[in-house]
């Protein structure tokens, strides 16, 4: 299937002066492609060609198998919709009427809409869970309901391709997963394309079909998020030097606390996360295991432990494993101990247990957390 929308031999930039050279991206009817990449790469940049809000400098976009240059104002608008980060001026204006204002592509030189017209304007205002706030004044709504307000607009303008700026800017989480819902149940309803740009890598890589990556003033990468998010590509990408990225959540973690372990936490299963991120926040260093490599606390371990003891993926541990945690138990003085039962894969973690307890050395971790606290304080 071809694309929809597309861009061909496209140079864009500012003044003449060439930012981003031989794009070619695009997207197909029913997906969602999506541009993500470190401040200033030029993300808005290519968007905003694409929507002729810059002069392209050089090359094409293709909607529908014609170049919007050659599409009247009307027709363009009837074809796309656009939301963008920039405020919009809308004084003496409710929300009801900013949306409406979707439907004037449709109207004629008097912009009168018929009772049709505004029967749309309120079902876009229900998808986006706006309904509370429809008649208040556009200009004392928070910025979020703002962009909930826009994303209704372009929903009744009916279009067949909608461009996003970082839609989710504004947005608590709750906010968040509901507008990117109602994006994609548009996308299926009415297999349109969309065009956005995000920050949050996670949501990218959860709502996206296609993800383009922009950086260095270039077009770096195309693919679908299974082939963009990896863990190397993301670091390199977006230059991480302080932490790391953790595709398999789709999350960031901090870097390691430096220095000697001072607590050595037995987990397993993802019962050890919550406290290995609470060590980490408190600044202190600890050591881990022993973990499987496919064990869900394993990336999060890998990330923040400073030392951690592990074993590939359906390996038990062998004596000298065991004997190695064993040792670092002895050094760190402290065990935590996270999960409560332990099955024949984790066996060697309840020796790890008994030996820990037979020692005197089980901790609990809040009041380990609240000692080291005082002692800093």
């Amino acid at each position: 299937m071809a694309y929809y929308i597309s861009t061909e031999h496209l140079t864009v930039g500012y003044d003449g002066v060439p930012l981003i050279e031989n794009i070619e991206i695009g997207v197909r009817r029913g997906e969602i492609l999506t541009l993500i990449g470190p401040n200033g790469s030029g993300k808005s940049t290519i968007l905003k060609s694409m929507i002729r809000q810059l002069r392209l400098l050089a090359g094409t976009v293709v909607i529908d198998g014609r170049s919007i240059a050659q599409m009247t104002e009307r027709e363009l608008s009837r074809k796309l919709a656009i939301v963008m980060t920039e405020r919009i001026r809308a004084e003496l204006m409710s929300c009801r009427d900013v949306v409406a204002t979707g439907r004037y592509p449709y109207t004629g030189r008097l912009g009168i809409l018929s009772q049709a017209d505004w029967q749309k304007v309120d079902e876009a205002i229900r998808m986006v869970h706006a309904e509370d706030y429809a008649e208040s004044p556009f200009q004392r709504i928070s910025d979020g309901q703002r962009q909930r307000l826009l994303l209704a607009r372009a929903i009744c303008q009916e279009p067949e391709v909608v461009v996003l700026d970082e839609p989710t800017s504004f947005l608590d989480i709750r906010h968040k997963l509901e507008l990117l819902e109602v994006l994609k149940t548009m996308v299926r309803s009415r297999h349109m394309a969309v065009v956005m740009s995000l920050h949050e890598l996670d949501l990218a890589q959860k709502v996206s079909d296609q993800v383009v990556c922009v950086a260095d003033h270039r077009v770096d990468r195309c693919g679908t998020p299974e082939e963009i998010f990896q863990d190397d590509y993301i670091r390199t990408l977006y230059g991480i030097e302080q932490g790391s990225y953790n595709a398999l959540f789709g999350s960031l973690e901090m870097r390691a606390v430096p220095g000697t372990p001072k607590v050595f936490v037995i987990g397993g299963g993802g019962s050890g996360i919550p406290v290995y991120r609470a060590l980490q926040r408190n600044g202190i260093s600890f050591a881990a295991g022993i973990l499987q490599e496919n064990d869900l606390d394993w990336p999060v371990a890998k990330a923040l432990a400073s030392e951690l003891v592990t074993v590939p993926a359906y390996q038990l541990p062998e004596g000298s494993v065991i004997e190695k945690a064993k040792a670092l138990i002895r050094e760190c003085g402290s065990v935590i101990v996270c999960t409560r039962s332990f099955g024949a894969v984790n066996e060697a973690n309840l020796k790890l247990r008994d030996y820990a307890e037979a020692g005197g050395l089980i901790r609990e971790a809040d009041v380990y957390i609240r000692k080291e606290k005082g002692a800093d304080a």
